[in-house]
């Protein structure tokens, strides 16, 4: 990795710019934040498409903050369906990106045959240059 463009990932991650605007636009970048296993696996979906998940499949990360169990809750869905939460010892910064407006993605980085659910499947998440579009 160039210096410039350690310097431009650390600069975004604070919220300022050091590219010029032309750079800024062609130039698409991602860090890696966390690797977690999906807690909750066993409660929601996730054993029932366990034969259809890849590693590599994109995830979305859905802010649930009115969730009755816990306020900073982050719902990991495949493609639609529920697979459970990023645990809530992980989830501070993920739910705080999420409401500051960051596109946080995520990807199935470890796919287990185990017994224990928290085994099973484990995702990663990566904080991007781009900015989600509020209306």
């Amino acid at each position: 990795m160039s210096r410039r463009l350690f310097l431009e990932q650390v600069a975004a991650l604070i919220g300022i710019s050091i590219a010029p605007p032309t750079a800024r636009a062609a130039a698409i970048w991602k860090v890696e934040l966390q690797c977690s296993p999906v807690a909750g696996f066993q409660y929601h979906q996730g054993e029932a498409i366990w034969p259809l998940l890849t590693l590599g499949a994109p995830l979305s990360l859905v802010r649930e903050s009115d969730n009755a169990h816990d306020p900073r809750a982050v719902r990991v869905d495949w493609q639609g369906r529920k697979l459970g939460y990023v645990p809530r010892i992980d989830n501070a910064a993920v739910s705080h990106l999420l409401d500051s407006g960051h596109v946080l993605d995520a990807q199935i980085v470890t796919l287990r045959d185990s017994d224990n659910p928290w085994d099973r499947v484990e995702f990663a998440v990566f904080l991007s240059d781009r900015r989600a579009h509020h209306g």
